[in-house]
C-alpha cells in the first residue's frame, strides 16, 4: 500500500512562465470530490515519488503497455523528459484521500506528435494514466477518476475543446473505463508504438455522455 501523503512538503515553486501557459497550471487545480474521496492532482517530485513510481512500472500488469519496467533510472529518464521540458506534458501523482495511488500524464495533445495522426484542434488537452494499486484496479475506481480528470480539465481549461486519449487497442479494460466516463470512441490509429483506440470527450457533449 502506498505511504499517505498528508507529509507532503509545501509545493515547489512554478515552472517558468512558458509552462504554466501551456496546461493552465494543473498544479493550482482544486481537488475534485468522488464517491471513492477526494481525489487530486499533485505533479510529480522525482525526488520524492520516484521509488514509487519505479514500482508501478514493473507491475507486469502496468510494464505490458507502459514499457517502463527495469530499473529506476528508467522511469527518472521517462519523467525527466517531460519534467525539463516546455510545458507541453505534466507528470502528476493522482492522490485519492491523501494516498497516491495512480500516475496520469496531463499533456497538450495538439502539440504532441499524437497530432499527425488525428484531426487535432487547438488545445485538445490529453490523458495518460495507470492505477499503481491492484486493490484500486476491476471495481471502477479508474472509470470514476477519468470522469473527475475530464472534468478537471475542461473545467480548468477553457479554451480546450476536446479531451483526447489513445490506449493500447489491446488494452480492453481501459478503453472500457474510458467509455463508462463519458469519452467516445472516435478510430482506431498507427502510432510509432501500437495501435491505438482514440477516444475523446467533447465538451459539447459533457453533460450528456
Amino acid at each position: 500500500m502506498p505511504a499517505p501523503v498528508s507529509h507532503l512538503p509545501a509545493p515547489v515553486p512554478h515552472l517558468p512562465a512558458a509552462a504554466p501557459d501551456l496546461l493552465d497550471s494543473p498544479r493550482d487545480w482544486a481537488p475534485a470530490a468522488t464517491p471513492f474521496g477526494s481525489f487530486d492532482l499533485v505533479p510529480v517530485r522525482l525526488d520524492r515519488d520516484l521509488a514509487l513510481l519505479a514500482q508501478w512500472m514493473n507491475d507486469p500488469a502496468v510494464a505490458a503497455f507502459w514499457e517502463l519496467a527495469g530499473p529506476d533510472s528508467v522511469t527518472a529518464a521517462h519523467l525527466r523528459d517531460q519534467l525539463d521540458g516546455d510545458g507541453r506534458s505534466v507528470p502528476c501523482l493522482g492522490v485519492l484521500d491523501g494516498t497516491p495511488m495512480s500516475y496520469w500524464e496531463i499533456y497538450r495533445a495538439d502539440l504532441d506528435p499524437l497530432a499527425r495522426h488525428y484531426p487535432a484542434r487547438p488545445h485538445d488537452t490529453g490523458v495518460h494514466l495507470l492505477i499503481g494499486g491492484v486493490a484500486d484496479r476491476g471495481r471502477g475506481v479508474g472509470t470514476t477518476l477519468l470522469r473527475a480528470v475530464a472534468d478537471l480539465i475542461l473545467d480548468n481549461r477553457p479554451r480546450c475543446p476536446r479531451v483526447i486519449a489513445e490506449p493500447d487497442l489491446r488494452n480492453t479494460p481501459s478503453i472500457s473505463a474510458f467509455l463508462g466516463a463519458g469519452f467516445r470512441f472516435h478510430a482506431e490509429v498507427d502510432l510509432p508504438d501500437k495501435r491505438a483506440a482514440l477516444m475523446v470527450r467533447d465538451r459539447a457533449l459533457r453533460n450528456l455522455l
